[in-house]
């Protein structure tokens, strides 16, 4: 092995070997009942790059594949990508516009063919990203939720659901972004507090007794009002409700209703009602039957003609409004309320902003055509099961009936709550790219339903005569994404992967897309496959910085996986974060903040550390704080494995390590590391299987750093050096047995390197290594309580007490860790009398620890320092081991020094000026540092009063 662990140079072969070697893919020569294992890769957009939150799940998802296939299991991670309609055509827009060009110059058809030229070039980015962390998927098998075979599933699923009566379409509310015009998922809206105002406007009573003040933050939506709405016990309007206001600037008389909706203590207690630009009143106006008046064109401009939905036919709005922008129109309508006398005030306001995520624009509710599948009827018209009673209850009872179990399990909850509060699906979108909607329109408008032309004209019995038009549309991209467990394993054709896979076992994802994906995937496949998709939801929290701000661009807080793994120079590294920023104060902060964190860049770490950092930090909470400390950190236990196995094999290589028929004896020593490798291994399995995963890193850290690298390989030393050539062998087949075992537990978490050292220590380790050329191809380790020695464990973890007493003592005393002690021992049993012999080797070499003199009951004890193991009292006598008045007079400096730095830290708290003004962080601070002096002092006190016993 190379004397130094470099991670750029053992990552590429490894990943190459795994590979060439078909180790992703199902094993073929399993037998048939043997037990399936199935994780889907949550399918990341085809134009992404990875970041951080890929990073973490994707390496999640990586160890429990690597698990279970190496236990034998015919183990299959799907992988694929989402053709993520909006992002993507506005990718290849872009490149258009800077062509001068628009799709509309292309056409349809043209413009698709661009868009499959774009993907087959540059599609692909985060695939291999992916693989530049280990992902073990089964890349033979990657699907593209656009390509053939799913693309004929989503067109089944679409023809089925709506013959089944749960597709229809019609006029709906839904987020419109007006400047890509079309409508979008709650997801793919952003909202964040921006400042705003609260205008309060007066509505005149018809009947000319007063007015009316409402609370308004979107006044331009007025003209489409059709309510105002009072509590019903709001003792201040109770008597209005059923009278009727007079719309300023329409002329419109509107109803005064009562609708518990309406809170008495926001504003005046009236509220506008716009049933065709709010959500919120869109319900209050199908409890009232109130007409829905759209004001606004696709591109939030001021109709001239509204759209009435509901109600009489109406002229059209003020001429001097029409065409304007929906911000302009604001600011008129408000001059012209405050031209009326009918403006109260202004007041300012911090309000909820929803955007598009793409294209940044303020989102309307707007009234649009859509297509929907039905979600919340329990019966249709013709007596069928409806929406509610065929896919939702169904998705419901699933988890609470415990064929779908969450991990963490609160996470049910928000299922729950979700699908309860359910409503009906929009998933039609205005766009080209995507899964076009098999529908076909006559000249009269009529719409016929089926997979292509020539099944709709069968169907329907339609003439060749009859001109046919395809549905513009395309289906939302969670409508594919839904049938992801299913369509990826061939249906709606009966494979043999559905037969094996399906249900798969475990969906590894975010809390946040438990609405918008976790629970569709439920429906579809309780609807079409008769089952659940997965047996088992493992949520994980979100990845944010070391102060736990959620990543994002505008802070400049944004880490690069890649960037981790290869390293970036600070210039490099305040380019990208800036790259992109239109504000040039934002930019420099950044910039500034930047350099002043990361003023060496950032260094290589390689992909394991960062893997084992994800591990680590896997733990049940929400949010995941990745500090860079940590990586360090964990780069260094990869060092440390690195150079404990150099050891190993510079003292196995050309030696015999057990492989043969030679005599072998196992030292107490040999034993306890056998014996805790298994217990190991029982608590990793454990903690894989609950999803533990950093319970199971940190049971992996602790042994391998501090029983196998730290106790261990010091313990070997003396049988390595003794004339004993059984117990020779012995200890170097146990040395390569447990690492080799343990790279095999290690491997699911840091791949590249268990790999590499595997393969130099396999032959040392394996009687049948020629049985593969992977450590992927070895079984997992497991449990086997024949190999525990219990009284080895307890006599090894007894010596490692007394070794630690006496280094406390050494640390404690100032003594040098080299120079041999002899010590005391009372209190001790027969047994412990009998190990200090039979371990005399060990605390001679390990603990440095001379001779060992047992005392009568009888016998005086000189001035000593004393460690306690149990009952036993371990002795060292001070008494020439140091120089006593110099080590008093440096307890005194010490002392002295430690006294006026809690003087200091106890007048700064005393002070409110401090204590009241200085921020709550650095208060803590200062206590903590109060607390730290005053625990050294009494260390220091008690030692000095040990040393001043000392005689001469």
């Amino acid at each position: 092995m190379e004397k130094t662990y470099n991670p750029a140079e053992i990552e590429a072969p490894c990943y190459a070997r795994w590979q060439a070697g078909g180790y992703f893919s199902p094993d073929a020569s399993l037998p048939a009942d043997a037990p399936n294992y199935c994780i889907m890769l949550p399918p990341p957009n085809v134009t992404g790059r990875l970041h951080m939150g890929h990073a973490f799940q994707d390496t999640l998802m990586d160890m429990l594949t690597r698990v279970h296939r190496m236990q034998g299991e015919r183990t299959l991670w799907q992988p694929g990508t989402d053709h993520a309609g909006i992002a993507t055509q506005m990718v290849v827009e872009r490149q258009l516009e800077a062509e001068g060009k628009t799709r509309h110059d292309l056409g349809r058809e043209a413009f698709t063919e661009r868009v499959w030229q774009w993907k087959s070039e540059s599609g692909g980015f985060i695939t291999e990203q992916m693989k530049r962390l280990g992902a073990s998927c089964d890349w033979s098998r990657e699907r593209f939720t656009m390509d053939d075979g799913l693309s004929d599933a989503v067109r089944e699923v679409f023809v089925r659901l709506f013959e089944d009566g749960l597709i229809y379409r019609g006029k709906r509310l839904v987020n419109w972004d007006p400047v890509l015009h079309t409508a979008v998922s709650d997801l793919e809206v952003i909202s964040e507090e921006e400042t705003g105002h609260l205008w309060h406007l007066r509505y005149p009573l018809t009947d000319g007794g007063g007015h009316l003040i409402v609370a308004t933050t979107r006044p331009e939506t007025m003209l489409g009002d059709t309510a105002v709405a009072v509590h019903p016990e709001d003792e201040r309007y109770k008597h209005l409700i059923g009278k009727t206001i007079t719309l300023p600037l329409v002329g419109r008389e509107i109803p005064i209703i009562g609708d518990d909706y309406v809170d008495p203590a926001f504003g005046s207690g009236c509220v506008k009602i716009t049933p065709a630009h709010d959500f919120n009143d869109y319900a209050v106006g199908q409890r009232h039957n109130l007409p829905k008046i759209n004001v606004l064109t696709i591109d939030a401009r001021i109709r001239e003609l509204p759209e009435i939905i509901g109600g009489e036919e109406e002229g059209a709005l003020p001429a001097h409004y029409a065409g304007l922008d929906r911000y302009e129109a604001r600011d008129r309508i408000i001059h012209d309320f405050k031209e009326l006398d009918l403006l109260e005030k202004i007041d300012d306001h911090k309000l909820m902003v929803p955007r598009g995520d793409r294209s940044g624009a303020v989102i309307e509710p707007m009234l649009t055509d859509q297509w929907f599948v039905d979600l919340t009827r329990e019966t249709q018209d013709d007596g069928r099961p409806g929406g509610l009673a065929a896919i939702t209850r169904p998705a419901l009872e699933a988890v609470r009936g415990g064929d779908i179990k969450f991990v963490p399990e609160n996470w049910s909850n928000t299922y729950y709550q979700w699908l309860e509060n359910i409503q009906d699906w929009c998933i039609s979108r205005q766009i080209w790219w995507g899964h076009r909607i098999p529908a076909w329109y006559d000249a009269s408008g009529r719409v016929y339903v089926g997979r292509d032309e020539a099944e709709v004209r069968a169907k329907y019995d339609l003439e060749n005569t009859v001109v046919l038009t395809q549905e513009n549309d395309v289906l939302d991209t969670w409508f594919s994404s839904a049938l992801w467990p299913f369509s990826t394993l061939g249906w709606p054709q009966n494979t043999q992967e559905l037969a094996y896979f399906y249900p798969t076992s475990v969906l590894v994802t975010g809390f946040d897309i438990i609405f918008f994906w976790v629970a569709r995937m439920v429906m579809m496949g309780k609807y079409f496959m008769g089952d659940v998709p997965f047996r088992e939801v493992y949520v994980h929290g979100l990845i944010r910085d070391a102060q736990g701000q959620k990543m994002s661009k505008s802070k400049g807080n944004v880490l690069d996986p890649i960037d981790l793994i290869d390293g970036i120079d600070l210039e490099s590294l305040v380019a990208k974060r800036t790259a992109g920023l239109m504000q040039p104060k934002m930019a420099a902060k950044i910039e500034k903040d930047t350099r002043k964190e990361f003023a060496d860049g950032i260094p290589a770490f390689g992909t394991d550390a960062m893997r084992f950092t994800f591990a680590a930090l896997a733990t049940t909470g929400r949010d995941i704080r990745f500090d860079l400390g940590r990586i360090e950190g964990y780069r260094n236990f990869c060092n440390k494995l690195w150079n404990a196995s150099r050891f190993v094999m510079m003292q196995c290589e050309d030696q015999d390590t057990g492989l043969t028929d030679a005599p072998v004896t196992l030292s107490d020593a040999d034993e306890w590391i056998i014996g805790r490798l298994q217990q190991v291994e029982a608590e990793v399995a454990k903690h894989f299987a609950d999803y533990r995963f950093d319970l199971a890193a940190q049971t992996l850290y602790e042994f391998t750093w501090n029983e196998y690298c730290d106790w261990y390989l010091e313990f070997t030393k003396p049988a390595l050096k003794a004339d004993d050539e059984a117990a020779q062998r012995g200890t170097r087949r146990t040395l390569v047995r447990v690492l080799e075992a343990l790279l095999r537990l290690l491997h699911p978490i840091i791949p590249f390197i268990t790999e590499t050292i595997w393969q130099r220590l396999a032959p040392m380790a394996l009687v049948d290594v020629q049985s593969t050329d992977s450590i992927l191809g070895r079984p997992y380790p497991a449990f086997d309580e024949s190999k525990i020695n219990t009284q080895a464990i307890e006599s090894v973890e007894w010596l490692k007490q007394v070794i630690l007493g006496v280094r406390r003592i050494r640390a404690e005393m100032d003594i040098a860790p080299s120079k041999s002690l002899d010590v005391l021992i009372t209190h001790a049993t027969v047994e412990e009398i009998a190990r200090f012999e039979r371990f005399s080797a060990l605390l001679n070499s390990v603990g440095r620890i001379g001779s060992v003199t047992a005392l009568t009951a009888q016998e005086a004890v000189p001035e000593a320092a004393m460690a306690l193991v149990g009952e036993l009292q371990i002795h060292i006598p001070l008494a020439g081991l140091i120089d006593k008045q110099a080590e008093l007079a440096r307890l005194d400096r010490e002392i002295e020094r430690l006294t006026k730095e809690l003087e200091k830290a106890k007048a700064k708290l005393a002070n409110p000026k401090f204590a009241d003004k200085a921020p709550p962080a650095v208060v803590q601070q200062e206590r903590e540092r109060e607390t730290s002096f005053q625990t050294q002092l009494h260390d220091l006190s008690g030692q000095r009063a040990r040393i001043s016993q000392i005689s001469g």
